[in-house]
């Protein structure tokens, strides 16, 4: 029965499947983040160039994740994972081969393919159940996906320490090629393929940026999860400059984050279908934007550290976990016949927003900075989340009235 389950092409996949299809997106987003204060000396450029990385690794995926989305509706799930997994590890012996700053840009660009396993794994979700079931159900999947990003700038500060920035990037090569196994193995298409060509699946796209809902969900996810971008792309630099602390220790500090957001999408699995989309996402956007104020708060009064300012920082990752997978939903619920395609328009925008605050974030932490501009950037954009959450919320009681 084992063995013919995974001869089997037209079956939906195991969850842990969608898990490691969303953690490996994640995981190289993340794994290096210690190592680039190391990179910058290695490559003989300044910190800002090296922290390029992160945002022109999501402004990629962001564009990549407009046409991710259309291709797989168009062609089927399991043939857009499988050939972006292919160029992602050929990506991926680029940045090891790297022989300078400008060349592992390129290469390092280029990985953002990966962007399709975070797409189509909660594309897969809304193809298998309803609405309710899949705010529960991406709950879960990313609430496992955390997992991967909870240890990976752990190991990744550890590996810089002992072996180099290579370590991390060897490291993705093999469990891309793990993870394309598994998908080629166990994947089977879940789309109901639609026999239409890109350009007129891009006419479907203004009913979708026609829809106030779809704006509404897009726009929390985008600035909840934006204030956690501007934290990748800053806080290397505070932990290494400000604080002074070692690759290994940022990384262990980067982890408490990601313990919060394990957290808040087990709350967003168990309780999504009780309580309701609209309501989860505002007690995930109001927990992020009171944890950044108590930590805007206590910085303004010169009482911050590394481990207030990473600590506090859990809440922001508790909040993110309840508010995002809802807020994916909600997108995918605008049109269901479209979440392909609403995933990649969604993915784009939240992504795009995201690059350009870590980019910004970059700008912001200067020769001689503190945290607290980076405090305030993301405190901004969370409240952001609080306002685009309120009016779906405000426009749903107008429709009902």
């Amino acid at each position: 029965m084992q063995s013919s389950r995974f001869l089997d092409r037209t079956t939906p996949p195991r969850i842990v499947t969608l898990i490691l299809l969303a953690g490996l997106s994640a995981l190289t987003m993340n794994i290096f983040l210690p190592s680039l204060p190391g990179m910058a000396v290695w490559f003989g450029v300044p910190y800002g160039v090296m922290q390029q990385s992160v945002a022109l690794y999501l402004a990629l995926s962001a564009a990549l994740q407009v046409v991710i989305g259309p291709i797989s509706d168009r062609y089927g799930r399991r043939k857009v994972l499988i050939w972006s997994l292919l160029l992602f590890l050929m990506a991926t012996v680029g940045t090891l081969l790297a022989p300078n700053a400008t060349v592992f840009l390129i290469f390092r660009m280029a990985q953002a393919v990966i962007a399709a396993g975070m797409v189509l794994s909660r594309a897969v979700v809304r193809d298998m159940v309803d609405d309710a079931q899949a705010a529960s159900m991406i709950g879960y999947v990313t609430m496992g996906m955390s997992l991967v990003p909870m240890i990976g700038p752990v190991i990744g500060g550890v590996l810089d320490d002992l072996y180099g920035w290579q370590a991390n990037f060897a490291l993705l090569l093999v469990l891309g090629a793990g993870v394309l196994w598994l998908v080629w193995a166990d994947l089977g298409e879940t789309a109901t393929l639609r026999l239409v060509t890109l350009r007129q699946q891009a006419r479907t796209y203004p009913a979708l940026f026609a829809s106030r809902r779809f704006w509404g969900y897009t726009l929390a996810a985008a600035f909840a999860s934006g204030c956690f971008f501007a934290f990748l792309g800053g806080a290397p630099y505070v932990g290494d400059k400000v604080f002074g602390l070692s690759s290994s220790a940022v990384g262990g500090l980067f982890a408490l984050t990601a313990v919060g957001y394990a957290g808040g999408n087990f709350v967003a699995g168990r309780y999504s279908v009780r309580i309701g989309m609209n309501r989860m996402i505002l007690i995930g956007t109001l927990v992020t934007t009171l944890g950044l104020a108590l930590l805007a708060v206590l910085t303004l009064a010169g009482l911050s550290g590394p481990i207030t300012f990473f600590g506090l920082t859990l809440f922001m990752g508790l909040g993110n976990g309840i508010c995002l997978p809802n807020a994916n939903a909600g997108m995918l619920s605008v049109r269901p016949e479209l979440a392909g395609t609403a995933s990649g328009l969604g993915g784009a925008i939240t992504i795009g927003g995201g690059a350009g605050l870590a980019a910004f974030a970059g700008v912001l932490l200067g020769p001689g900075a503190t945290e607290l501009p980076l405090v305030l950037l993301m405190l901004a954009s969370s409240l952001a989340s609080v306002l685009a959450i309120l009016s779906v919320m405000r426009r749903a009681r107008q429709l009902g009235a």
